[in-house]
């Protein structure tokens, strides 16, 4: 399987969309290029009680996905968002690198 630009755990900032500008944790990777972020995408859903699982009913905030061409991973020596690409190490090991910096993506 190829490696992935943006990972699980990684610092991400939303370059477009309603919000544009805002930071968070990306949660999940799903498989068809869409990630889950904290905080990013907030939708209103109407749940229905759920006794057995002990759900509660009523109206819960959480995040939808969102695509991962409109985020951007996060490069704290530039402070704004960063891209990214591949460097193969002298150990044969495969790491994230910021394009601009050469610097190795913290996860």
């Amino acid at each position: 399987m190829a490696m992935k630009k943006i990972c699980c755990n990684d610092d991400v900032i939303v370059l477009a969309g309603r919000d544009k500008g805002k930071r968070g944790k990306v949660l999940q990777v799903l498989n068809d290029g869409r990630l889950l972020v904290s905080g990013v995408q907030l939708v209103k859903k109407h749940q229905k009680p759920n006794p057995q699982m002990g759900v509660p009913g009523g109206i819960i905030e959480k995040e939808a996905p969102i695509d991962s061409s409109n985020v951007g991973v996060f490069d704290p020596a530039e402070n704004k968002a960063g891209r990214v690409g591949f460097k193969v190490l002298e150990s044969g090991k495969k790491i994230r690198v910021f394009k601009s910096s050469g610097e190795p993506v913290k996860a």
